[in-house]
């Protein structure tokens, strides 16, 4: 596996991989409607102008992987982490998260998952992520956000 920039020729793929990824998440939540479900290609080409996406691709270089961030002065915002479902609990999403925060060197770093998603929060909080805000955004969902100071 090999982790690199993505480029716009990606995004197809990459909005593909998001899709399958986000399942699982609307299941937890039994709520398909669920924005990274509903995005389309047009929003993710204005987020990689914006932004930096990286992309995780096996050997025969299929996209299994990728996550975005947004710097913004000393601050980043990590957003969509997704890794293939059949290739989850691999490290991948781990080497991921690393490497943006590498790509994107910040005092401070700032993404939300779902409340239900102990898997994704566990993650985070091993790498130093504490929970500094919930918010409900629906009858069923709540966003949890979380920080890393540098």
């Amino acid at each position: 596996m090999k982790i690199t920039k993505a480029v716009k020729s990606d995004l197809q793929q990459i909005l593909d991989l998001q899709y399958l990824a986000y399942q699982s998440e609307a299941r937890l939540l039994d709520d398909f409607t669920i924005p990274p479900l509903t995005q389309a290609l047009s929003e993710v080409e204005q987020e990689f102008a914006k932004g930096i996406f990286l992309k995780a691709v096996d050997e025969s270089g299929e996209i299994i992987g990728s996550v975005r961030a947004f710097p913004n002065g000393d601050e980043t915002y990590i957003n969509k982490l997704i890794v293939h479902p059949t290739q989850q609990g691999q490290g991948i999403g781990t080497k991921l998260l690393l490497a943006i925060e590498q790509e994107c060197f910040s005092a401070r770093y700032e993404l939300f998952t779902g409340h239900k998603s102990v898997r994704n929060i566990k993650l985070y909080e091993r790498f130093g992520y504490t929970k500094f805000k919930e918010q409900k955004v629906s009858d069923t969902r709540t966003l949890v956000y979380m920080e890393k100071k540098s």
